[in-house]
């Protein structure tokens, strides 16, 4: 049986679906959440909801959820916990409960569909493919696959996920990525394809680039920088993505000052990098991290951190210290 038609069993088998994202969601994580719920509408399931913790304060992840008009609620842990023996739970886009996510770590879980490298992923249904570029690629098979009505807004979701998460097809693009997305072009909206590529950026992001820009560190063909105390979480990734196209760099790393926590996000083209295991192995006794090979993120709780100063400039002089000294033990690199 293919694992379409598994799935599809599956879900004819239960009352209702609780679909959770990872912490603040991204398109595809959003749009593979939106195709799962039409597969199990299409399977019978009417109450189901998509679920996710954290904030969608990206500009871009804002205008997906506003021009697609996505029903988001915020995640309660006691959801899944009392849920009945049929109502079914799923992570999409993500793999493990407590990874980038608020799910208490010892939830079963009925549904993962994900592409992040990942390991003793756990649960009745399982498609994890580390080799695509996108969770939507894999959406967009079972849509098809199944004979699910695809209509524009879903068709338009998925094609923007497979885009965005690939950057255009530059970054661990597959031929699936490519196939799926010939299929869903007939049927997207390209105009809305076009807004939700170039949104309006908030000034408190261009405030955290710009920052970044100013606290680069250079050590051989690595950068690592931080954008201070910032309300803009998502003004990471792209600080980051902007730094490493600096002529010579080839590893960028920026971390910030988030709520109460360190966040950090990687980028790296260089193939002798993986920066989603540098990320890992340098954090994972004070927080977590990973991702892929050339891209990746990762969060450390203040903690003690904070205990030492109230002070955000003397904070972050302790923060950037500790962290710089990491990564570049990791690299080995003299600071």
């Amino acid at each position: 049986m293919s694992q379409p038609q598994q799935l599809d069993d599956l879900l004819e088998g239960g009352s209702d679906l609780n679909i959770v994202c990872h912490n603040n969601p991204d398109p595809d994580c959003l749009a593979s959440a939106l195709a799962l719920g039409r597969i199990a509408a299409a399977a019978g399931i009417d109450e189901q909801q998509i679920l996710y913790s954290g904030e969608i304060s990206h500009q871009q992840n804002r205008a997906f959820v506003n021009l697609l008009d996505i029903d988001l609620q915020s995640f309660d842990s006691a959801t899944v916990q009392n849920r009945q023996p049929d109502s079914l739970l799923a992570l999409v886009d993500h793999s493990i409960p407590g990874e980038n996510n608020t799910v208490p770590p010892d939830t079963a879980v009925d549904i993962v569909i994900d592409h992040h490298p990942a390991e003793d992923i756990d649960a009745r249904f399982v498609d994890h493919r580390e080799e695509l570029g996108a969770a939507a690629t894999i959406l967009t098979e079972y849509v098809r696959t199944l004979d699910i009505d695809l209509d524009t807004d879903l068709a338009t979701a998925l094609l923007f996920a497979i885009r965005s998460d690939t950057l255009d097809f530059l970054r661990g693009a597959t031929s699936k990525e490519y196939d799926a997305s010939g299929y869903l072009h007939e049927y997207a909206d390209q105009e809305m394809v076009r807004q939700l590529s170039s949104p309006s950026v908030s000034g408190g992001t261009l405030d955290a680039i710009s920052t970044a820009i100013d606290n680069r560190i250079i050590n051989g063909a690595v950068l690592i920088s931080h954008v201070g105390r910032t309300t803009e979480r998502d003004a990471l990734p792209q600080a980051v993505d902007y730094l490493v196209r600096l002529e010579g760099v080839q590893t960028a790393i920026v971390f910030g000052l988030v709520n109460d926590a360190i966040q950090i996000s990687a980028r790296s083209p260089d193939a002798r990098v993986n920066v989603g295991d540098l990320l890992d192995e340098a954090f994972e006794d004070v927080g977590s991290g990973g991702g892929h090979q050339d891209v990746a993120g990762g969060e450390i709780p203040l903690g003690l951190f904070a205990d030492y100063t109230s002070d955000d400039a003397q904070l972050l002089d302790i923060v950037e210290q500790i962290i710089t000294t990491r990564l570049f033990a990791e690299l080995n690199l003299s600071e």
